[in-house]
């Protein structure tokens, strides 16, 4: 299947039962600012794009949420105890955005959008979310490089070596070329 437009990127996330079922989960705790990112989007592309029938595991669901008057971790571990009392299946991992600007050294993030516009490559910097019954698809970097399944790291961690330093060790370990034969890293 094609896939060209981020309308045929929503389309493809709606028609996932199994997707927007996570996503109505997370939904209904009301977190501020919420999104389910990364990993979960570009790999429902990926194995699409790959014409793959079965999904690839996930090693976790990012949920992630912007709330600058609580910046406690505890606070995340406790959302996910939620997500695992209500779907024990799946591997949840919750971070606030409002402090996740410390792992890279990075100024503080303005929104959750903004945190997802910082993860380190550009097909990852990808973010689901309903608002009512309607499918949000943010995408800060665009969604060219998950489409050709072009892996790049941002600009940001392009023009540091520090960060440049991350996105590389990043790519070794997530290998995904094993996983996505026809991704270009």
């Amino acid at each position: 299947m094609d896939i060209h437009t981020e309308q045929q990127i929503t389309a493809l996330i709606e028609a996932d039962a199994w997707m927007m079922n996570l996503l109505r989960v997370v939904q209904n705790l009301k977190l501020p600012d919420w999104w389910i990112c990364a990993g979960f989007v570009r790999s429902k592309i990926w194995d699409t794009l790959h014409n793959y029938e079965a999904r690839t595991p996930l090693a976790d669901i990012d949920v992630i949420y912007f709330d600058p008057s609580c910046l406690d971790e505890e606070m995340e571990k406790r959302i996910e105890q939620k997500l695992f009392a209500i779907r024990p299946d799946i591997p949840w991992s919750v971070k606030n955005q409002a402090r996740m600007h410390e792992v890279n050294n990075l100024p503080p993030y303005k929104s959750a959008t903004d945190g997802i516009a910082n993860f380190p490559e550009t097909v990852t910097a990808l973010g689901v979310k309903l608002e009512g019954d309607k499918l949000i698809l943010t995408a800060p970097h665009g969604v060219d490089d998950v489409l050709q399944m072009h892996v790049r790291p941002i600009p940001r961690f392009n023009a540091s070596s520090d960060l440049k330093a991350i996105y590389e060790r990043r790519m070794m370990n997530k290998n995904w070329k094993a996983i996505w034969p026809k991704v270009d890293v």
